[in-house]
């Protein structure tokens, strides 16, 4: 019998950087990095939810 578990993609935990070595402005550009990949997250949650929000209101009437 196969598990559930199974089926579902595995979840990668990011690589985390290693901060000793960086300067202060590398770690300045690595926050900005963070800063734009956050948003562009963002984006894609705020776009799946204007699907579901449409695809409830299409299946509601």
């Amino acid at each position: 019998m196969m598990d559930l578990d199974e089926l579902e993609p595995a979840k990668k935990t990011p690589t985390k950087r290693n901060l000793d070595p960086m300067s202060v402005e590398e770690l300045e550009g690595y926050i900005a990095e963070l800063e734009e990949e956050i948003l562009r997250v963002r984006q894609a949650i705020a776009g799946k939810k204007a699907v579901r929000t449409g695809a409830e209101a299409l299946f509601r009437k």
